[in-house]
């Protein structure tokens, strides 16, 4: 039997609290959460490293030909301290090859910490309870090491309780577990003079640029393009000034973006989105968005309506909400799959005017 739902204005609410984020309203935001000082860019480093210490879960490899990279790596590494083992009587199960990475300030200087990830490249089941043996860090391969890592590795349990918790162990994090050892090349900050934004706006540029002029001074600042702030610094007083500028606030524009998450039907909408008309028809579900006149004037969900077909008909008026679709799709138990195919398939022919991502 075909069933028909009808949904208008304030149906539903209670469900979407639980099943959907509504958009945020406007909020003022710091200038330095929306920007980065030229030159301040992040370093990335990375490493090969080796985790030990694991309860049988690490890389299947035995030695001989089979044994791959983690027990040439090990053979290698105990070659350093004066140990000579042959590869082929090396096990690996209690040890892992790991991709460890890293993101720095390039303000930090030798001796300070930072935080370390680390990722099995092998076949280990799990990097629980394992320790990172000391690695190198490098900017690039081949270059000079710049930063050391080692520790215990730490993972998040997630929500073990969760029916259909997905829990992955083949990676985790080493809290302070780098340590720089070498300077690294930085800009002058004397010479600092311009702001990049984190996500090119020309918008929000203007805004930044209007809040730094008012509150600074005239000609403080100046577009340069979407992306690029130039400033005007006391060659006195840089760094006070520089620290006003980035505590300023202002409303940064925000794009349409839906972000759907396939495996739960989470969505989460930012920005002001309302959907024009347009009929989708996926799997079990069919979508119908139209006129008032089309769908009528109820004050509520009216009663399913009986017909042929074993498909699910879901009518909105025109202009509708992400909100409202969402909570109606919700409403007839439409699975993640569908939730994020309409929405998709909504911006594909027009009527949804936003950035449609999907997890």
């Amino acid at each position: 039997m075909r069933r028909v739902l009808w949904f208008v204005a304030g149906a539903f609410g209670a469900m979407v609290a639980t099943a959907f984020a509504a958009p945020a309203s406007a909020q003022d935001v710091r200038v330095r959460d929306l920007t980065i000082v030229d030159g301040a860019l992040p370093v990335r480093i990375v490493g090969y490293g080796i985790v030990v210490g694991l309860d049988g879960t690490g890389d299947r490899g035995a030695g001989g030909r089979s044994g791959g990279q983690t027990v040439q790596s090990i053979a290698n590494l105990l070659r350093k301290f004066d140990i000579e083992i042959p590869a082929e009587v090396l096990r690996t199960r209690n040890a892992a090859a790991v991709l460890v990475t890293a993101e720095i300030s390039p303000y930090l200087r030798p001796g300070g910490r930072f935080d370390v990830n680390v990722a099995s490249l092998g076949d280990a089941r799990s990097l629980r309870g394992g320790t990172l043996w000391m690695t190198p860090l490098v900017t690039d391969a081949g270059a000079q090491a710049t930063a050391t890592a080692q520790g215990s590795v730490v993972m998040s349990d997630g929500n073990s309780n969760a029916r259909d918790a997905i829990t992955v162990e083949t990676s985790g994090r080493i809290p302070s577990g780098g340590l720089l050892e070498v300077e690294l090349p930085r800009t002058n900050f004397a010479t600092l003079s311009k702001l990049v934004l984190k996500e090119p706006d020309i918008a929000t540029a203007a805004k930044i640029v209007a809040a730094i002029n008012q509150s600074v001074g005239a000609n403080t600042a100046t577009v340069e393009d979407p992306g690029s702030i130039a400033l005007t610094l006391p060659a006195n007083d840089r760094a006070t000034t520089l620290v006003k500028i980035q505590e300023l606030k202002v409303t940064p524009e925000r794009p349409n973006r839906l972000v759907i998450d396939g495996r739960d039907g989470t969505v989460v909408a930012g920005g002001d989105i309302t959907i024009g008309s347009a009929v989708v028809s996926h799997g079990g579900v069919t979508l119908v968005i139209g006129t008032a006149a089309d769908v009528g004037n109820g004050a509520g969900a009216k009663a399913p309506a009986e017909g042929e077909g074993g498909t699910q008909a879901v009518k909105i008026q025109s202009g509708a909400s992400v909100q409202k679709v969402a909570a109606a799709l919700q409403a007839v138990q439409s699975t993640p799959a569908e939730i994020a195919a309409i929405f998709s398939s909504l911006r594909e022919v027009g009527a949804l005017a936003a950035e449609v991502t999907i997890r």
